[in-house]
């Protein structure tokens, strides 16, 4: 087979079901929303309802909220499509071996590696340091040598917290889902708690003369806005990495994805309401807007429940993306694009082990010693490519004579999916060229192991 055969060679749906098929299903739709609420509602809820009011839209940020949900949903509704036609690991990886041919599917599984692994090594050390603020109320203090990246000339030498939460996390997901789900539940559910416990309170300090001007910045300001807050909403798409491990996945996927985005959509918009009729949006442009404005009218009891919820929100993202992360650093494994140990599944639970330990090593290091500052907005890069290729994905899908799905549909195709590929690329066109410099050689770098490693390995024919 020539090269250029191997490389738009396309995987069969029913070897990919075979392959899959040792995976437990033990989630429901329940389960899976609430991986999606918590890698969704992280300490962004906390922080850009205020930021993005004071800087760009005004009270009109509860509009921004609106229409950055509407573009998500385009792709929510692709992933959801995609994953109740085929329930299977691996996420925009796999469906781009199965739709596009197996190098596009190694460029879509090379992007979600960088989503994954970066997010979840930014919010190590964004949990640490909140973990470090609740302790030192307490009149605790971490030395600082363990309190921060490689740093010799600051005083810093390993964030030893960043390290110790994803190894935490991954003790926990190396028990089995059904004690991973069952945790992670529960911490979303305290996260929902104090987001509600905020609500209440704060809705009994709100003044409706805080909401006028609604639109200092113009019509222009919601739509500044929503380009800012969609990225809020990533993370959803996580979910579809789980669909080998559901019950009824043609059902449940479906109300997963989509449920999560309506759930986040709507405690977004409730904070935001809330927060600027407490408070003139033109004092949100803080670090902690919701505290800010609790302490503000006298709250102080209710600001330090917001570092729990802080902390239960950068929790619950880590075990989402940390889960999803091992199972697509399995799935490359399964083809042969990367060593084929890491597409092994172990012990009494059926989990790729061995891909979660490698998955858990790379993101310490990141974590624990990488000054990551300049890299997070790689994130967003590497999250549109996927969903691009995702949306355009719905045309050929419906087209594919080995597929036959009685699941979700995207409705209005190919109108829909087209719209949101579009909305994508306009995203992507947005971001810096220091972001776009960095994804290239990230990029680079993988086709690199592909043609290096993976062509000559892959084992999808």
């Amino acid at each position: 087979m020539s090269i250029k055969d191997k490389i738009w060679q396309k995987q069969s749906l029913e070897k990919y079901l075979a392959k899959d098929n040792q995976f437990i299903k033990s989630m429901n739709a329940f389960d899976l929303m609430a991986l999606g609420i918590g890698a969704v509602i992280g300490t962004g809820i906390f922080i850009l309802p205020g930021t993005v009011a004071a800087l760009k839209a005004g009270p009109g940020i509860m509009l921004s909220f609106v229409v950055a949900a509407i573009v998500c949903s385009l792709a929510a509704m692709c992933y959801a499509e995609f994953s109740s036609a085929m329930p299977i690991a691996g996420s925009a990886y796999s469906y781009g071996n199965v739709i596009f041919g197996e190098l596009i599917g190694w460029i879509l599984g090379w992007a979600l590696i960088l989503e994954y692994m970066l997010a979840v090594a930014a919010v190590s050390t964004g949990f640490s340091a909140y973990f470090s603020s609740l302790l030192q109320g307490f009149g605790l203090a971490i030395p600082k040598i363990f309190s921060g990246p490689f740093d010799p000339a600051h005083g810093t030498y390993i964030n030893l917290v960043a390290i110790i939460i994803v190894w935490l996390i991954t003790w926990l997901l190396s028990q089995g889902m059904q004690q991973s789900v069952r945790v992670n539940n529960l911490m979303v559910i305290v996260k929902i708690s104090i987001i509600i416990i905020f609500l209440v309170v704060g809705v009994f300090y709100v003044k409706p003369a805080n909401w006028h001007p609604f639109l200092p910045f113009g019509k222009i300001g919601i739509l500044q806005g929503a380009s800012t807050v969609f990225f809020a909403y990533l993370g959803f798409d996580a979910v579809s990495s789980s669909a080998a491990e559901v019950k009824n996945p043609q059902r449940n996927m479906p109300i997963g994805i989509i449920g999560t985005l309506l759930v986040a959509t709507a405690l977004y918009i409730l904070v935001a309401v809330v927060l600027t009729g407490m408070v003139s949006f033109r004092e949100l442009d803080v670090a902690n807007p919701v505290a800010f404005a609790l302490q503000k009218v006298g709250q102080n009891w209710t600001a330090g429940i917001i570092s729990l919820g802080a902390l239960a929100g950068m929790f619950t993202m880590m075990v989402t993306m940390i889960y999803s992360s091992s199972r697509l650093i399995y799935s490359i494994g399964r083809d042969g694009l990367l060593p084929k140990f890491l597409g092994q599944l172990q012990g009494k639970h059926h989990l790729p082990q061995h891909s979660l330990l490698v998955v858990t090593v790379i993101i310490s290091f990141l974590g624990g010693l990488v000054p990551l500052d300049q890299l997070t907005s790689l994130v967003n890069i590497g999250t549109l490519v996927a969903f691009t290729f995702v949306s355009i994905g719905i045309i050929p899908l419906r087209k594919h004579t080995e597929i036959q799905h009685d699941g979700f549909h995207v409705p209005w195709s190919p109108v829909l999916p087209i719209i949101s590929a579009i909305a994508c690329i306009g995203l992507m066109l947005t971001l810096s060229l220091e972001t776009w410099i960095a994804s290239l050689i990230w990029f680079v770098i993988g086709l690199g192991i592909y043609f290096s490693y993976g062509i000559r390995h892959e084992n999808i024919s």
